[in-house]
């Protein structure tokens, strides 16, 4: 196992290639599944219109053109807010577990009540302001980080880097999120490098 001094410090690996060549990946397999479903809404309405009697065309065609538009704009959207984000040095303020409840949906105008933790860390930069992550259900992540500690947010990934990483025994990928033993370089998943 490497020595704990060598897991302390934001690493350099951020400038790797590899990094890069994910952000353009997800870029590029957004706007192509964007289209595909832009297409196949406008198809499907299009034939509804001619198959059906309750919608003509040009009518359903509209209808689809504007659902298939929703699905490039919500693309398009990811795009510009994954080139968009800025990095940035913060501390970790504050972590609340909060248990909850929500309406799911469970059939034709039926519902009932699900149970669920919302976890949630708290960031404050070091301009000041204050970012967060929650997500439910799910502590992994909720865990993996203590109220004191500085980290990075690196922002075309979207992924969080913790300073001292030397206590630890798994990394996040910064790329796919995929959670990867300490002693690894590269992430089992997309082979991007781990930061340490």
């Amino acid at each position: 196992m490497r020595a704990p001094q060598a897991l302390t410090g934001f690493s350099d690996k951020i400038n790797d290639k590899a990094f890069k060549k994910y952000v353009k990946n997800s870029d590029l397999y957004s706007a192509v599944f964007s289209v595909v479903l832009a297409v196949a809404a406008v198809a499907g309405f299009s034939i509804y219109g001619w198959k059906s009697d309750e919608m003509d065309n040009p009518q359903a065609f509209y209808y689809g053109c504007i659902i298939g538009g929703m699905f490039l704009l919500i693309a398009l959207a990811q795009i510009i807010r994954r080139r968009t984000r800025r990095d940035w040095d913060g501390v970790v303020i504050k972590k609340t577990a909060v248990n909850k409840t929500k309406k799911v949906s469970v059939g034709e105008d039926s519902y009932r009540r699900m149970r669920y933790t919302e976890y949630k860390v708290i960031f404050r930069d070091d301009r000041g302001r204050k970012h967060a992550f929650t997500v439910d259900n799910d502590d992994t992540r909720f865990n993996y980080y203590n109220v004191g500690e500085r980290v990075r947010f690196h922002g075309r990934l979207g992924a969080y880097e913790k300073f001292d990483k030397s206590h630890d025994t798994f990394l996040f990928c910064a790329a796919c999120s995929a959670m990867n033993p300490i002693e690894r370089d590269t992430c089992e998943v997309c082979k991007c490098p781990l930061l340490k």
